[in-house]
């Protein structure tokens, strides 16, 4: 049964409709022109309208009905508490390969739950699987031209994606995108690679399978990434899963590449893209900054770096003097993966006179990996690596280490916590502005 919960507000914009009014942190709104929104998507469809009827709910729990004109799509200046005001869609496959089942015992309980949201792919562009959608939620995707969506595919072969994620509904993924296709809606997919499952020649099936869904005015497959398996100590036992090796890397780089140039005649686009971590495992250079179009699968990791040492440079140019004063030191924190490509970026920071920066390239213990992105380092990674030392001024960290929105690590130590422990002051840097002013002003 789905139970709609008036809708929490967390923030109420300055200079909007909503401040001008009166609404304030805790109000909550529970329907909107009669109707009871169940997510963001209903809310920002129904606030479309130039007349509004608001029951609004105050934090003493007193009703209050507000009638509002204003201009056709013109915002309210509200954010709330979750995207979602009814109940998440959980996931009921069993991906040997899923993370949130690659996690320590113990943490909580919101750490476990397993979304599988076709509300959060469209706001957010997290993946679903399309295996968990009620006929209802279909129809809802179809009126409200909820596109695009972004779908974990990895296999196209109905055996393969049944193995994969241990789900007979798995099978129906071709039927479904042509779902899409006929609705004229569009799909940016994935395709995980499992070493001895769906790689070789399952691999080559379902990229030629998605590549035929790449037709028309609105090609109904827009783009595919394809993603090397990440494997932590916590995985299930007996989970059929193998890590990828630099041969394993080599060799599906080898083979994507040749479907692209394919691609590439056919479609004049990649279509096709290899996430930065099969280029990382091989220990072989980066495409080059053009080979990624309009990035349209960046959130994936394809083609983040490249784009972030382009921005850096922009930024740099910009923003970096030619010395600093009074002198400073500081510790930059990055996953191991990206030692060699961030060292152009590292010769730049300590070409600046009185500005010395320190990399720190770790590979994660608490997870278990050799070879480790950034975003998967934890606060355990860091004291165990960097107590005793000298950290000058502080530590950059980059916020893709952090829980969205929280200052906490993937494995619930707090930043707060790392920095009493190693003694020193920790910068979150989000993106490279942020990385080059704390730089010169920390």
């Amino acid at each position: 049964m789905t139970t709609i919960r008036p809708a929490l507000i967390t923030k109420v914009l300055p200079d909007s409709i909503a401040a001008e009014i009166g609404f304030e942190t805790g109000d909550a709104i529970v329907s909107i022109n009669g109707t009871h929104p169940r997510d963001l998507i209903d809310y920002r469809f129904l606030c479309a309208d130039e007349v509004l009827e608001l029951e609004v709910l105050d934090a003493t729990g007193k009703i209050h009905n507000i009638e509002i004109e204003k201009d056709y799509d013109e915002d309210l200046g509200l954010e709330f508490e979750t995207a979602l005001f009814d109940n998440l869609i959980q996931c009921n496959n069993r991906c040997p390969f899923c993370f949130i089942d690659q996690q320590p015992p113990g943490k909580r309980s919101s750490l476990y739950l397993k979304d599988d949201d076709y509300r959060l792919s469209f706001l957010y562009g997290s993946y679903l699987t399309l295996t968990n959608l009620t006929e209802r939620e279909w129809q809802r995707i179809d009126k409200m031209r909820l596109s695009p969506l972004y779908v974990s595919v990895h296999a196209t072969e109905p055996e393969v994606r049944i193995r994969l994620l241990k789900n007979p509904r798995a099978g129906q993924i071709l039927q479904q995108i042509k779902w899409f296709q006929k609705r004229r809606l569009q799909i940016h997919a994935q395709v995980v690679v499992c070493p001895g499952i769906n790689d070789g020649v399952h691999l080559e099936q379902t990229l030629r399978d998605l590549a035929s869904f790449h037709t028309g005015e609105v090609p109904a497959v827009a783009s595919v990434a394809v993603v090397p398996v990440g494997l932590t100590k916590f995985r299930p036992e007996q989970d059929e899963l193998t890590p990828v090796t630099r041969e394993k890397a080599i060799e599906v780089i080898k083979q994507v590449r040749s479907l692209q140039q394919e691609f590439r005649q056919k479609f004049d686009s990649t279509f096709a893209w290899l996430a930065d971590e099969w280029f990382l495992i091989a220990g072989e250079d980066l495409p080059s900054e053009s080979e990624y179009e309009d990035y349209p699968q960046i959130d994936n990791g394809v083609g983040s770096i490249r784009l972030f040492l382009k921005k850096f440079t922009q930024a740099a140019e910009k923003l970096l003097p030619p010395k600093v004063k009074p002198q400073r030191r500081l510790h930059w924190v990055v996953g191991n993966a990206v030692e060699k490509a961030f060292q152009p970026i590292l010769q730049r920071l300590n070409s600046t006179e009185g500005l010395e920066v320190k990399m720190h390239a770790l590979n994660s213990d608490y997870w278990g990996q050799n070879i480790t992105v950034t975003g998967l380092l934890t606060g355990h990674d860091l004291l165990l690596n960097l107590q005793k030392q000298d950290l000058g001024a502080g530590i950059l960290l980059p916020t893709v280490m952090l829980k969205h929105g929280e200052s906490v690590f993937l494995d619930d130590i707090s930043i707060e916590e790392v920095a009493r422990q190693l003694k020193t002051k920790i910068f979150p840097v989000a993106g490279v502005e942020e990385l080059i002013k704390t730089c010169i002003q920390a």
